[in-house]
């Protein structure tokens, strides 16, 4: 594999496959589009301005290099912003739009970063309330136009002199340059500021992009909504760029389902959250249905539950199947804009039931992993015959060197194993082990060849019994139910494991409705002995599948999800357990009274 840069793709397009549409986003109520010239000339101004401001990449160390950072949603100026910042030489810090001032503060101040880039009003003021915090911090430019802020049209100069060393600066950067930091909030502790290097990036694409496998395929189209400040995100990009995909950008996470009937992606990447989603809404139309078509719609949906695509069943089965893809799953098809290749999930475990429902309903569902640390890749499930295996987390990808400690610990070595954490030596030693990246998850191999993932060596608890406990499998399978939305378990140092569970409401609310029951408030009907006694249950049900010190004993039903905004999940959509415990001390101490 050649080695290149990330910037690279924009003429990689240009001499194989320039598109009219390489970026799209909605403005003013309509799609606007930038094609693969537009975008290489707005990268290459935007570049020229940023070397006006005297920024440099210096003598492209991470510490000798000056930094931007950008706190903004999914748009075409992300990008843009990005490889021109890269063509120079300048380290790109991305925040997430989440993230609290305290650590905006802390990423900017950490990173030393110059200039910055914010997308919208909000966004704008979240940065302008923390700035006389950080004074390496010059300038903030924004995407919206906003009064009194500047605009990063301003930037954007056609000055041939300034372009020329644009061109310049750009064949002497070394693929071996840190591109970007990842601040990784992950579950505790201080933001890590992981350091990945052009050549990090570009191999894990290229990897994921041949063993996937994703074909040149220039007339495809994705839409793309996970935040781009995530390396899973990112990485898909550029995978995207580099195979000539146009990338739509939707407007918000409310409007997805709009924008994808508009856009007819042929694919997508996401998170098991937005998935599960997905899901409730689809069942939650089901449920409204009457006699013989309520019928079809659960005859349909069982059958998806009994889907392996390594065991195909009787011919009765398929028979069935194709049959329910005709006559119920084209809808679902259908509400995903019709025509749906591929779709890539990551970021934590998939319910294996979804993925069995939604393969079988012909929308492809590909369930894949990798920390922050690889670049992101480490394995995924191989659109190619008989290499997906449902539950797993696939087939490590080509140049990822893999191994299992005594312990079950999963170890990666090879090209994307990032350069380290900034400033932070110490924990780059403890992570990065005789050159083997230590991941912190657990992890068995199927078949002889799928990684399965069965927990976080972090989250691995034990009882006062002594008995150890990994709690992701349990919640997992709980959260089958559609009356199970949320689930935490606890028990470190504790007699018993006990949960915390957030009901599926919107099901929960439809059958109070149909038991003669009042529903007035979430508060009110966790309440209710009738919707007690039913949870209790769904719990003893599922306990039957574990063994008796992984049995919860005892449960509390919660009355709202657990939120980004209340610090109980990450950015990403998982739990951070330790701060859920914090926030419903009162509730679990109850518990163990």
């Amino acid at each position: 594999m050649e080695p290149k840069r990330l910037f690279d793709c924009i003429e990689h397009q240009l001499n194989n496959f320039p598109q009219e549409v390489m970026f799209a986003a909605k403005e003013n109520g309509g799609w606007r589009s930038y094609s693969t010239a537009e975008v290489s000339t707005t990268t290459n101004a935007l570049s020229a301005g940023l070397l006006s401001l005297g920024l440099s990449g210096n003598d492209f160390t991470p510490e000798g290099s000056d930094k931007i950072a950008i706190i903004s949603s999914n748009r075409p100026e992300w990008l843009m912003a990005d490889m021109a910042t890269q063509q120079i030489g300048v380290i790109w810090v991305p925040v997430y739009p989440t993230t609290n001032p305290l650590e905006l503060t802390f990423i900017l101040n950490d990173a030393s970063v110059k200039y910055m880039f914010a997308s919208n009003q909000e966004l704008y003021n979240k940065v302008m309330s923390i700035k006389d915090k950080v004074p390496c911090l010059k300038e903030v430019y924004t995407f919206d136009k906003i009064e009194g802020a500047k605009h990063w049209t301003e930037l954007c100069l056609q000055d041939a002199d300034l372009l020329h060393q644009v061109e310049v600066i750009k064949k002497t950067i070394p693929v071996e340059q840190v591109a970007t930091f990842i601040y990784t909030s992950g579950t505790t502790g201080t933001p890590k500021g992981v350091m990945l290097t052009h050549h990090n990036i570009y191999f894990n694409l290229q990897s994921g992009k041949k063993s996937f496998p994703f074909p040149d395929a220039p007339t495809q189209k994705v839409l793309s909504f996970l935040p781009l400040n995530h390396i899973f995100e990112k990485v898909a990009s550029y995978i995207y760029m580099y195979s000539g995909m146009s990338i739509y950008y939707a407007e918000s996470m409310e409007t997805i389902g709009d924008n994808l009937k508009e856009v007819g992606p042929d694919g997508f990447s996401t998170v098991p959250r937005l998935l599960e989603k997905v899901f409730e809404k689809i069942m939650m139309k089901g449920e409204e249905l009457t006699g013989l078509k309520r019928k079809l719609f659960f005859w349909a949906v069982a059958l998806g539950e009994q889907y392996d695509n390594l065991k195909p069943g009787s011919a009765w089965y398929q028979l069935q199947l194709k049959l329910a893809n005709k006559l119920i799953f084209t809808k679902w098809r259908e509400a995903l804009g019709g025509n749906v290749k591929f779709i890539v999930t990551g970021g934590a475990a998939c319910q294996v039931k979804l993925l069995r429902i939604f393969n079988a309903a012909q929308i492809p569902v590909y369930e894949g992993y990798g920390p922050t640390e690889n670049s992101p890749i480490i394995s995924i499930n191989f659109r190619t015959p008989r290499d997906t295996k449902f539950g797993t987390v696939g087939l490590p990808i080509d140049g990822v060197q893999l191994k299992l400690e005594a312990d079950g610990e999963i170890c990666v070595a090879g090209p994307s194993v990032m350069k380290g954490y900034y400033k932070r030596p110490d924990l780059t030693a403890e992570t990065i082990i005789n050159g083997w990246l230590h991941t912190g998850d657990i992890g068995v191999i199927e078949d002889g060849k799928y990684l399965k993932i069965t927990d976080r060596k972090k989250e691995l608890f034990k009882t006062s019994g002594g008995k150890y406990v990994a709690p992701q499998p349990i919640e997992n399978k709980m959260k089958e139910s559609a009356f199970i939305e949320q689930i935490v378990l606890i028990g470190d140092n504790l007699k018993f494991v006990s949960a915390l569970i957030v009901p599926g409401f919107s099901k929960l609310r439809e059958w109070a409705k149909q038991h003669g029951i009042e529903y007035k408030s979430n508060e009110d009907i966790i309440q209710n002995t009738m919707v007690i006694a039913l949870l209790q249950d769904i719990v003893d049900e599922y306990n039957k599948l574990f063994n008796q010190v992984e049995q919860v004993k005892r449960f509390t039903l919660i009355p709202r999800e657990f939120t980004i905004d209340n610090g109980e999940m990450t950015p990403k959509l998982s739990i951070r357990r330790k701060q859920v415990l914090a926030n419903f001390e009162k509730e679990i101490d109850i518990m163990y009274l």
